[in-house]
């Protein structure tokens, strides 16, 4: 492998997330600008679609792990897959999308290396043959940038949905190179018993809407009118940590700075104040419209559109005239 840019795709079920295929293209763009080209990094089990699929969306070579041992996520074989991989090799930048498992597995190898990972970006650019990487800090109240100077590769994960996703081309293919996997099985700790999947339900990272509710909901049954509306918009279910604190609703539907970090098009809230904690993981959302009966809400001057009044009168109404427009 004598590309210096690589990707992680993480994926899961036998499913490339579409943050891996955002990052493919943004490793390709730097790539170009490093004269080089982009290996992706595939691991897991009955995977080979996926690293076949990688090629249409940018990658110019593929490393593929398939194993028995990499069927459900454990970080410890992951990472050391790619650690070991990056060892070999050396490659300059290794990017991966800002979801849960890149994370953990990105800090691993941090640690065989004796580096550190920069998490969340939100822009890259070249200089002087190092990445620079633009992030929010403190909260997503300022931007900063931050660099890797003297450590390889640099470890950079990006946040989904900041980065355009590339239009597959199903004419690109390549080699791809197997490798096995590093742990055997009595080597792995941990052990997946089971997953328990919500069915039906949209990504929270890779939804383009998202509708979430507050503490002005008032209670579990509060969240009907808010989860009515996303339904209705095809978006996902978001919550602030006030009511995800007071057991309304599960941590998963969580947003903020303690939750996920969304990038949607359009994001609504219902009955949420807007504390800075909850603002650090919607903020970069492209429209936002806040509801709110407390028209001194935080939310309204990060919000484009704001509607103060009543949520329980207002959601309703909005779920109601947007069935009548989508025919539904």
């Amino acid at each position: 492998m004598t590309n210096s840019v690589w990707v992680y795709v993480d994926q899961f079920k036998g499913a490339a997330l579409p943050a891996s295929w955002e990052t493919l293209g943004a490793a390709k763009k730097l790539a170009g600008e490093l004269g080089t080209g982009v290996t992706a990094i595939v691991l897991g089990h009955n995977v080979e679609g996926i690293a076949k699929e990688t090629f249409y969306y940018g990658a110019d070579a593929v490393t593929l792990c398939d194993d028995a041992t990499l069927a459900d996520f454990r970080v410890r074989p992951y990472a050391a897959v790619l650690a070991k991989l990056a060892d070999d090799a050396k490659p300059q930048v290794v990017l991966g999308p800002a979801t849960t498992r890149a994370r953990d597995v990105f800090g691993f190898v941090a640690v065989d290396f004796e580096s550190g990972t920069i998490s969340d970006a939100t822009a890259l650019a070249l200089k002087d043959g190092a990445a620079y990487v633009t992030r929010p800090v403190y909260a997503g109240k300022l931007i900063g940038t931050a660099v890797c100077k003297d450590r390889r590769p640099q470890l950079i994960t990006l946040r989904p949905r900041a980065f355009p996703k590339p239009e597959p081309d199903a004419s690109r293919s390549g080699e791809i190179n197997n490798v096995p996997a590093v742990l055997k099985e009595d080597e792995i700790a941990t052990k997946v018993v089971d997953y328990a999947i919500e069915e039906g339900k949209v990504s929270l990272t890779d939804a383009k809407i998202i509708v979430s509710g507050g503490r002005g909901v008032g209670g579990p049954e509060g969240f009907a009118p808010v989860r009515a509306l996303a339904e209705t918009l095809g978006g996902a279910l978001g919550a602030s940590r006030a009511a995800v604190d007071a057991g309304w609703i599960p941590y998963s539907h969580q947003v903020g700075q303690t939750g996920k970090t969304v990038s949607p098009d359009l994001y609504v809230a219902c009955g949420i104040s807007g504390a800075i904690q909850h603002q650090a993981g919607m903020r970069t959302a492209k429209l936002i419209v806040a509801i709110n009966k407390d028209k001194e809400a935080p939310i309204f001057k990060l919000a484009r559109y704001g509607v103060v009044g009543d949520l329980f009168q207002i959601v309703p109404a909005l779920t109601a005239e947007f069935k009548k427009r989508l025919g539904k």
